[in-house]
């Protein structure tokens, strides 16, 4: 990775400049981060940012998922071993640990660690060494740790699934990922980037951009995936545009959509029974309520099936998209369907 890598971080929204400038103040410190976000929201690109804005920049970032690999080989992977470690170990290897020596190591999805990995982070973190699996000599090592996590790190020290010194010493600050659905003004910026980069790939000789329906579109949907399902969208419907010098016009959401799709003709949503989900209760009866209880649970079962698209799913209710806007503004519902 180069210095260069970083320039998807692309945004205008106030959040999203909130946490560049946050990650700009924390970068130039000697001291560890945490990032936290939900999946695609970039925190990998966050860890290069902090580390390419650091003295280190020049040294090694090197990268570990710690969730990839089972705890025998990640302690491996982590701190090397030495030779006759274990079945298979012929010579000496290296560990990320000092690969990264005096620049970044990011270990991401850090909670899936075990309490055994996570004291031998701890030292080194506290005291800058550690022993190769197998070995006895004290190996020292100057790394800057980049965590990160989509989970709650908190909430898991608090049940002891996780090391709350561990989490004291990594915490020296949390960069906390806002999701692409509380940074809308940044979703059309980042679709025209992808886009104009696969029409590039593609050897187009421009992108003629997104119609109004497809800006739509793409505004309309929650992106439970973040920015990494957006790039897979965008690109998608550049490749699939079977005419490059016309502006796009379908996007396709959901590559899993086909009548063929196993178990297509199942419904995989909780389908509203005519009394609400309730039998009838003796009486007196609120018909009022029950009426608005129905309609209330019917709206949400339908976003979820429609993937929070309120375009899809006003036309899933046979209604137009203003009266679906109507009814989620009446219910106070607007705010979980955007």
């Amino acid at each position: 990775m180069n210095r260069h890598d970083d320039q998807n971080l692309i945004g205008e929204s106030p959040v999203f400049l909130e946490i560049l400038e946050q990650v700009s103040r924390v970068a130039p410190l000697n001291r560890p981060v945490l990032v936290i976000g939900e999946r695609g929201t970039g925190k990998e690109l966050v860890a290069a940012r902090l580390h390419f804005l650091s003295h280190r920049w020049e040294l090694p970032f090197v990268k570990l998922n710690c969730a990839a690999l089972a705890e025998s080989l990640l302690e491996s992977e982590l701190f090397g071993h030495e030779a006759g470690a274990f079945t298979g170990a012929a010579k000496r290897r290296f560990g990320r640990f000092e690969m990264a020596h005096q620049g970044s190591l990011f270990l991401d999805e850090l909670a899936n660690t075990s309490s055994r990995i996570q004291e031998k982070i701890l030292r080194v973190i506290e005291y800058g060494e550690f022993e190769r699996v197998g070995g006895s000599d004290t190996v020292k090592t100057d790394v800057r740790i980049i965590g990160a996590t989509n989970e709650d790190l908190p909430a898991l020290a608090e049940a002891n699934k996780f090391r709350a010194d561990l989490l004291d010493r990594l915490a020296f600050d949390v960069i906390t990922l806002p999701p692409l659905r509380q940074r809308r003004e940044d979703i059309l910026p980042l679709a025209e980037h992808f886009a104009v980069k696969m029409a590039g790939e593609l050897g187009h000789d421009l992108f003629p951009g997104f119609s109004e329906s497809a800006r739509e579109v793409l505004l309309d949907y929650a992106w439970p995936g973040n920015v990494r399902e957006l790039k897979n969208v965008v690109e998608r419907a550049v490749y699939r545009n079977e005419a490059p010098d016309e502006a796009i016009e379908v996007i396709d959401l959901d590559p899993f959509d086909s009548p063929w799709r196993p178990n297509a003709g199942e419904s995989h949503a909780a389908q509203p029974s005519t009394d609400g989900g309730n039998a009838l209760a003796d009486g007196p009866l609120d018909f009022k309520q029950h009426i608005q209880d129905y309609e209330i649970r019917l709206l949400q079962q339908a976003l979820e099936q429609c993937k929070f698209n309120q375009r899809k799913t006003a036309e899933y209710l046979g209604m137009t998209y203003h009266q679906l806007r109507g009814y989620l503004r009446k219910y106070e519902l607007t705010e979980s369907a955007d």
